[in-house]
Order: C-alpha cells, then sequence, then structure tokens
C-alpha cells in the first residue's frame, strides 16, 4: 500500500509533515507513505529543505494520493509541463488535498460537479476553477476529500487510514497523536468530521 503526499516548492510543512507522521502510525510491511516532489529536492515556504521519496510519476500508481499546499501552488498549475505530470484517477485511487492543494485537482478536472473545502486565501481562486466552495473543514465524495486549513490534515490522514484500513484504525492513529487529556474528544472530533463521508457500512462509531 503506498501513499504519496504529493509536496511542491514553497510547501506548508504542516500538510505534508502532519499526514505523514498520522499515516506512518499503521505498522504494516506493505505500508508506505512519500513525500513526492518534483525534484530531488524541495524547499518549504519556511526555507526547510527536504529531499523527495517519490517522483510525481509515482503518483500515478499509489493507493492514495494527498495534495499539500503550499505559496507557490498558483505557479504550479500554470506550468503546463508540470501539470502533464499529475497522472491521477479517482476510479483508482484515493484523492485527498489541503487547501491550495485543492486548487490543484481543480485545475485537474478532479473536482467538476463536486464541492470542495480548501482555506480562505485560495477560496476565490478555487471559485474561479469552477467548484463549490464549502465553509466546513472536510469534505469527501467517492475517492475524492479535501480539507481546508493547516490543522485539517489529521482529517486527510484519518480518511485515508479508514479507506484502506478501516474505522478503528484511523481512531487509533488520531488517539496516539492527540493531546494528553484531551485524546477521546479529539479522535471523536476528527471522525466525526470524516464519518459520514466513509461509504456505507464504515461509519458506524465505535461501541
Amino acid at each position: 500500500m503506498h501513499i504519496a503526499i504529493l509536496t511542491f516548492e514553497g510547501y506548508n510543512e504542516l500538510d505534508s509533515f502532519v499526514a505523514l507522521g498520522i499515516l506512518n502510525r499503521i505498522k504494516k510491511p506493505d505500508w508506505r507513505v512519500s513525500i513526492a516532489s518534483p525534484g530531488a529536492k524541495v524547499r518549504s515556504m519556511n526555507g526547510l529543505v527536504v529531499e523527495s521519496q517519490a517522483t510525481l510519476e509515482d503518483a500515478a500508481s499509489a493507493d492514495a494520493v494527498i495534495v499539500g499546499s503550499g505559496l507557490l501552488t498558483r505557479d504550479v498549475v500554470a506550468d503546463p509541463a508540470l501539470m502533464s505530470r499529475l497522472q491521477l484517477n479517482p476510479a483508482k485511487q484515493l484523492l485527498a488535498a489541503q487547501c491550495s492543494g485543492t486548487l490543484v485537482l481543480a485545475k485537474l478536472g478532479l473536482l467538476e460537479g463536486v464541492s470542495a473545502c480548501t482555506d480562505l486565501t485560495t477560496k476565490p481562486w478555487v471559485q474561479e476553477a469552477g467548484v463549490d466552495v464549502l465553509d466546513q473543514p472536510f469534505f469527501a465524495r467517492g475517492n475524492v476529500a479535501t480539507a481546508g486549513g493547516c490543522l485539517a490534515s489529521p482529517y486527510l490522514a484519518a480518511w485515508v487510514i479508514a479507506r484502506l484500513e478501516g474505522v478503528e484504525a484511523a481512531e487509533a492513529a488520531l488517539h496516539y497523536v492527540a493531546p494528553v487529556g484531551e485524546k477521546d474528544a479529539f479522535v471523536a472530533r476528527a471522525m466525526g468530521n470524516i464519518r459520514p463521508f466513509l461509504p456505507d457500512g464504515m461509519g458506524k462509531a465505535r461501541a
């Protein structure tokens, strides 16, 4: 199982790394989570340089793809050569995007007829792309999910885990990272945001 987190130049660390950390709570030999970038290295909005673990082409065969946000997302979507490398297919993959990552999915034509979530800065650009933007932190339809706000990263990660490994695995991953003294409340709130958007039969709360 491979989950690729698309991480472009100027990326937001919270989007890529919070999701990476939570997704890696699944400890299985065939479970792999990768930072996928256009080149060998990528620099964050705050100057943090990391090495890519996968290419954009690798994301085409990943079981799930999360598109993170960043300062330069509009440059990304304005680059035809770069966008042509993103061969994503919601019929075969789980696709999730956060904040300006939603703009990437919109420009790829993957949000046609689907409402979406994004951050307040990106909202007008996503609307200009013809997508209805919701005033909520998380929304999913079928295999495509979007989230708005940096700290919505756990919702995307939990949704991916729930879809691939089940609700109990998602709850356990969230419980591990939640603040001490707030764990049950944190998990309940996060799962409350994603549970309505899970396939029938998956959203039942744990007794």
